[in-house]
C-alpha cells in the first residue's frame, strides 16, 4: 500500500496525522471540508487539499480522520467509488461495533487507535513540552484489528498505523470488539470518568481551606504512587494498613454494587458505541 488518502485532513487528529505522513514514503492526498481546516493543514505541513473523488480514485488505503458519528455517512457516501481491495483505515472501534460500516466485501476494513504514552514510560524529546498524546516525541503502544479483508492487508495496514501513530513500539492485534471494550468502556466510561472524580475530590478539599496548589500536589503525587501500587509496577510497593482500610470504608460508599458489569456487559458496550454514533 503505496497510495494513501486521508479524509478530514485539517481536523485536530487529521493534522496530527498529516504531520507523520509528510516523512513517510507514502503518497498522501488531502481532503478537508472547511476553510479554516486547510489552513490549519497548510501551516502544519504546508499541504494542498484536493476533492474527496480525486483524492480516493486509485487510493490503496483510505484513512477516515472525521468524527465518530461521521464515519458511517462518510464511509457510505464513498464505499461505491473505491477500487477493489481498498482498505479503510478507521481510527476507533465505534462506528465499525455499531454495525456502521457499509457492506461491501473487496473492501478491506482496518481499526487501529493509539494507547497514548505510557504514564511511567521514560520521557523524550522535550520535556518542558511533554508529549501527552503521542505522535510527536513520546514513544506510545497502539491497537490492531482487520475487521474484514484478506490476512495480508493486516500488515500493509499495521505499517500504516504505524505511521500516522508514530514512534510506535507495540503494535497489539485485537478484534473490533476488544477495541470497543478499551474505548469507550475501559478508558473513557471508567477511567476518564474517575478522573473528573478525582478533580472533584481536589476541589472538595479546595472549598475545605485546603490551598489548591497543596492539594494538586498531593493528589498527582499519590496517585502516581498509587497507581504503581496497584498494577504491580513498584516492586514490592504496598498499601499502609490505613490505607486499606480507607479503601475498604470508601469502596462500598463511592461504588454500586455490580457497577463493573454494568459497563463492561457486551450489550452496554454495544449501546455506548452506539450512541456515540448517533449523538449530535
Amino acid at each position: 500500500m503505496k497510495k494513501v488518502a486521508l479524509l478530514g485532513a485539517g481536523g485536530k487528529m487529521g493534522v496530527r496525522l498529516a504531520t507523520n505522513l509528510a516523512d513517510s514514503p507514502y503518497e498522501v492526498s488531502h481532503t478537508e471540508i472547511t476553510e479554516e481546516g486547510r489552513a490549519r493543514l497548510f501551516s502544519a505541513v504546508g499541504a494542498e487539499c484536493v476533492a474527496q473523488d480525486e483524492a480516493i480514485a486509485g487510493a490503496d488505503a483510505v484513512i477516515l480522520a472525521v468524527p465518530d458519528n461521521l464515519i458511517g455517512p462518510v464511509s457510505r457516501e464513498i464505499i461505491d467509488s473505491l477500487s477493489p481491495g481498498t482498505a479503510l483505515v478507521v481510527l476507533d472501534a465505534a462506528a465499525p461495533h455499531a454495525g456502521e460500516m457499509p457492506e461491501r466485501e473487496d473492501v478491506t476494513i482496518f481499526v487501529t487507535h493509539p494507547c497514548h504514552p505510557a504514564l511511567y514510560a521514560p520521557t523524550s524529546g522535550n520535556t518542558d513540552r511533554p508529549d501527552l498524546f503521542g505522535g510527536d516525541q513520546a514513544v506510545q503502544h497502539i491497537v490492531c484489528a482487520l475487521m474484514q479483508g484478506p490476512e495480508e492487508h493486516y500488515e500493509a495496514c499495521e505499517k500504516i498505523a504505524r505511521t500516522i501513530y508514530a514512534p510506535v513500539e507495540r503494535a497489539h492485534r485485537c478484534t473490533v470488539e476488544h477495541i470497543a471494550i478499551l474505548e469507550p468502556a475501559m478508558s473513557e466510561s471508567v477511567a476518564a470518568t474517575f478522573c473528573y472524580a478525582l478533580r472533584e475530590a481536589v476541589d472538595a478539599a479546595v472549598r475545605r481551606g485546603v490551598p489548591e496548589q497543596a492539594a494538586r500536589d498531593f493528589m498527582l503525587g499519590h496517585l502516581g504512587l498509587e497507581l504503581a501500587i496497584v498494577f504491580g509496577i513498584y516492586p514490592g510497593g504496598q498499601f499502609s494498613d490505613g490505607a486499606m482500610r480507607a479503601v475498604e470504608l470508601a469502596r462500598p460508599a463511592i461504588f454500586r454494587d455490580g457497577w463493573i458489569e454494568s459497563v463492561f456487559d457486551s450489550d452496554a458496550v454495544l449501546a455506548s458505541v452506539k450512541d456515540i454514533c448517533t449523538h449530535r
